[in-house]
């Protein structure tokens, strides 16, 4: 059975209140009880019993089920009309044109037909609509022999030039495709593949070279897996140069203005490797540029990169010693409705990590209550590096609040989950890391000799502080502070900026 309450979920309270609107036009009768369901589905926790009782004022599973089917049709009818109106406007129009342009060469009038489809051409090339291009060209070739001006072997060459353009986009997709579902198996916990090497191997396979010959589309997809990949190892350093060469091409592309919603999601990422690489100038400048482009077409796309934007600017602001800024930033997330679940995950999680650092530890434990579910869910929902971050933070959180028996079965429970898929994709450093805080939670004065700190230095194989990741560097920072009794959030910014 379809989950309508989460379907309803995905939709903001302007949309919630388009739909009722719809709902109330589309209604024939008056005792027609779909917006009451929706009303109920937005509002309560209510099992199909309650719903039922609410609706019927009896048990009556026949109409209900039938309630739902008819709703379940009207969400699709609205999302379809909201999609023409919004999103696809442009593919749309042109679909009309190519309607319109047939509609008049079936009936002669072959000069008016013609102007439109060139005049459709002209708008399809602008977006790089590869496909819709694909069907101008067969209608001019399909009624080339009503057009004695037609030169028909010059249409034919556009038609495979753009041919060639839709096979290497359609290959990219498939690319795109069977990269994400690698990574969707490697994030949980499914797969043990070396992301990198796929990427490599798949573009190879199908002959991809980056090129301003690509969509602007295309482009973004290659920046966002290769953004993936590095998560994959917290290895955002080697991927720095790339993008940056990659969006030189983007920057004067010639649908970058056409296409915003990929621009900003290029923006987006590219902010945060910068971020990641603690070059926090330089990912504060993408953000500006981020934000100009939210406000562009009349805030078009502004309420949804808006959670997105506050994030990324609350982890600069925090690292960047403005912290209670970025705290202030968050906490209006906390329980706020209609905010992506991914998105809302990231939120917590980062708040937690800002409270901690701010000494508020029971602020910090309080929202962490908020993580009920299990692993699995966790990493079906948000992949494995981000469970295996939230589970270390939880550890060193218990840690200081002086839960001993959490201590020991979260210990014990990351040991067996994730001991193994640590050392898959080479990152020993954090079970080393772990090892070294279970030898202070279970004596805190070793953190005092020189025997520990001894250990420490020789533990771990560090690399160049620039090129570090600052999560990392941020889970250090916790362990050195107890070392040396200091703040942990002064530790952290001492290890970044020295």
């Amino acid at each position: 059975m379809i989950n309508l309450k989460e379907v309803l979920s995905t939709f903001n309270e302007d949309k919630q209140q388009e739909l009722l609107s719809y709902l109330d036009k589309k209604n024939k009768r008056k005792d027609a009880k779909n917006i009451q369901l929706v009303k109920l589905l937005l509002s309560d926790r209510l099992s199909s019993t309650e719903i039922s009782d609410k609706l019927y004022g009896k048990q009556n599973k026949a109409a209900l089920h039938a309630l739902r089917k008819r709703l379940f049709q009207s969400l699709i009818d609205f999302t379809a009309n909201l999609s023409i109106k919004e999103e696809n406007s442009i593919d749309m129009k042109l679909i009309k044109y190519i309607l319109s342009a047939r509609n008049f060469l079936l009936k002669g009038q072959i000069k008016v037909g013609y102007q439109i489809l060139d005049k459709t051409i002209i708008i399809a090339n602008e977006y790089q609509l590869f496909t819709i291009l694909n069907e101008v060209y067969h209608t001019k070739i399909q009624f080339a022999h009503l057009n004695k001006e037609l030169n028909l072997e010059e249409v034919i060459s556009h038609f495979k030039q753009n041919q060639k353009q839709l096979l290497l986009e359609e290959n990219l997709n498939i690319a795109y495709a069977q990269i994400r579902k690698h990574l969707v198996e490697y994030q949980q916990n499914k797969s043990k593949i070396d992301i990198k090497q796929l990427i490599k191997r798949i573009l190879v396979n199908h002959n991809i070279i980056i090129s301003d010959s690509l969509s602007f589309k295309s482009l973004y997809q290659i920046i966002q897996i290769t953004s993936i990949s590095s998560a994959q190892k917290f290895d955002y350093h080697n991927i720095e140069e790339f993008i940056i060469e990659t969006y030189q091409i983007i920057k004067n592309h010639t649908s970058k203005d056409k296409q915003i919603n990929y621009h900003l999601e290029v923006l987006y990422l590219i902010s945060n490797v910068f971020f990641r690489n603690k070059k926090f100038n330089d990912s504060q400048k993408y953000l500006k540029l981020m934000f100009f482009y939210m406000n562009e077409n009349n805030k078009k796309y502004f309420k949804d990169y808006k959670p997105k934007y506050d994030l990324l600017l609350a982890l600069n602001l925090n690292y960047t010693k403005n912290q209670e800024k970025a705290i202030a930033l968050l906490e209006p997330y906390v329980d706020k409705k209609n905010v992506d679940l991914a998105a809302q995950l990231d939120f917590y999680l980062s708040l937690i990590v800002f409270y901690y650092q701010h000494k508020s530890l029971e602020k910090a434990r309080k929202l962490l209550s908020k993580f009920h579910h299990t692993d699995k869910w966790y990493i079906e929902k948000s992949g494995i590096v981000w469970t295996i971050k939230k589970n270390l933070i939880e550890i060193l959180l218990q840690i200081d609040l002086g839960n001993i028996d959490l201590v020991d079965s979260r210990l014990k429970s990351f040991k067996r989950n994730y001991f193994s898929n640590l050392t898959e994709i080479n990152q020993e450093r954090v079970i080393t890391y772990l090892k070294l805080v279970e030898v202070y939670y279970k004596n805190p004065d070793v953190a005092n000799s020189k025997d520990f700190h001894n250990k420490v230095e020789t533990s771990f194989n560090w690399i160049d502080t620039k090129k570090e990741d600052i999560f990392m560097m941020s889970f250090f920072a916790w362990l050195k502070a107890k070392m040396t009794k200091q703040d942990v959030y002064l530790v952290t910014l001492n290890l970044i900026y020295n």
